[in-house]
C-alpha cells in the first residue's frame, strides 16, 4: 500500500509513518521545508499549494497537519492560526487529490471531538448535533473543507479524535513528570468528562478505516468508556504509584490558557464511538487503568 501522509512529524503521524513501514508500506511525507530524504515532498498549506503530483498514484492520504490545540494560549492572533491551518491545509489536500489523474481512493482527514462542545453528562456520537462556541465552528469548517475531494468520487473519513494517550506527548507529555513528583491532580471540579483514546487504537484505527471501503464521513476515535477528569487523575496516580491530591482552580486555569480553558482543560465531552464499533472495529484499551499502566510501563 502507498499512503501520503501530512503532520508525519506530530505525535500520531510520527506512530502511523513508523507503523505502515514497519510493515513494510510505501509512506510520503508531505513536509513544509524543502525536502531532506527521498520520501518528503513539500508544500505549503498556509497558501493552499499543493501539487497533485504528490498524491497521485497512492492509495491512501491521511491528513493530520494543524497548529497545535494546548500548547499555546489563545489570543486572537494564534486562534486564526488555528483555524487557517486545518481549513486551508485541508483545501489544499482535498483539491489535489480531486485534480490527480490517479487519485487516490481515500482520503482520511483529521478532525476533533470538539465538534460536539460541551456536552456535559449527555453521551454523544457520530448523530449528535455540533456544540457551540470557537471549537465547534472550526470544527465544521475544517471537514466542510475536505469536499472537493469528496465532490471528485474519492471516499473521505473525517475522523473526531479525543483526548490521545501516548507516552510520547500529547496529553500525558505534561502530566507525567508532575504525577511522578506527587504534584498531580483535578482540574476545578473533575467532574468534567475526558474523551481519551490510546495512541495504538488511535493508529490501529486509522489503518482500519483506509481499509473499509464502506465507512465514510465522520467517525468518532475515542475509547468506549470516557472517564471523568476525577477518576482520569486517581487512574494516573495509582499508574505512577503516586498521590494526587493538588486541584488546579478553574479560574487559576482560564488565566493561564485564556480561552481553551473552557473549551479544552474544563469542557465535559462523552463522546462514543459508535460508527468504529458499529464497522467491526475492536479496541486494545477500553479501560482507562489498563491503558494508562501500559503506558507507564
Amino acid at each position: 500500500m502507498k499512503v501520503v501522509v501530512t503532520g508525519s512529524t506530530g505525535l500520531i503521524g510520527s506512530a502511523l509513518v513508523a507503523n505502515l513501514r514497519g510493515e513494510g508500506h510505501e509512506v510520503r511525507r508531505l513536509v513544509r521545508h524543502i525536502p531532506r530524504a527521498n520520501d518528503e515532498r513539500q508544500w505549503f498549506p498556509s497558501s493552499g499549494e499543493l501539487d497533485p503530483e504528490a498524491v497521485d498514484g497512492f492509495d491512501a492520504v491521511v491528513h493530520l497537519a494543524g497548529a497545535g490545540i494546548g500548547d499555546h494560549r489563545w489570543t486572537d492572533g494564534y486562534k486564526q492560526q488555528i483555524r487557517d491551518s486545518r481549513v486551508q491545509g485541508t483545501t489544499a489536500v482535498a483539491t489535489a487529490i480531486a485534480s490527480a489523474t490517479n487519485r487516490p481512493r481515500v482520503l482520511v482527514s483529521g478532525s476533533a471531538v470538539g465538534y460536539y462542545g460541551d456536552t456535559g453528562d449527555d453521551a454523544a456520537d457520530e448523530r449528535s448535533p455540533s456544540g457551540n462556541g470557537f471549537l465547534p465552528a472550526v470544527v465544521r469548517d475544517w471537514e466542510a473543507a475536505a469536499s472537493p475531494a469528496r465532490d471528485a468520487g474519492a471516499r473521505v473519513v473525517t475522523i473526531r479524535t479525543g483526548l490521545v494517550l501516548s507516552a510520547d506527548g500529547g496529553l500525558l507529555g505534561p502530566l507525567l513528570p508532575l504525577f511522578r513528583l506527587g504534584l498531580g491532580g483535578r482540574l476545578g471540579s473533575g467532574k468534567q468528562w475526558m474523551s481519551w483514546i490510546s495512541i495504538a487504537d488511535h493508529i490501529a484505527a486509522v489503518r482500519f478505516l483506509i481499509g473499509h471501503d464502506d465507512v465514510s464521513g465522520a467517525v468518532n476515535l475515542t475509547a468506549p468508556e470516557p472517564v471523568r477528569n476525577k477518576d482520569f487523575t486517581k487512574a494516573l496516580a495509582r499508574a505512577v504509584h503516586r498521590p494526587a491530591i493538588a486541584i488546579v482552580p478553574s479560574p487559576a486555569l482560564r488565566v493561564a490558557l485564556g480561552g481553551f480553558a473552557d473549551e479544552g482543560a474544563l469542557v465535559s465531552q462523552r463522546v462514543l464511538p459508535t460508527r468504529l464499533e458499529d464497522a467491526g472495529f475492536t479496541f486494545t484499551f477500553v479501560d482507562i487503568d489498563a491503558a494508562l499502566r501500559a503506558l507507564v510501563d
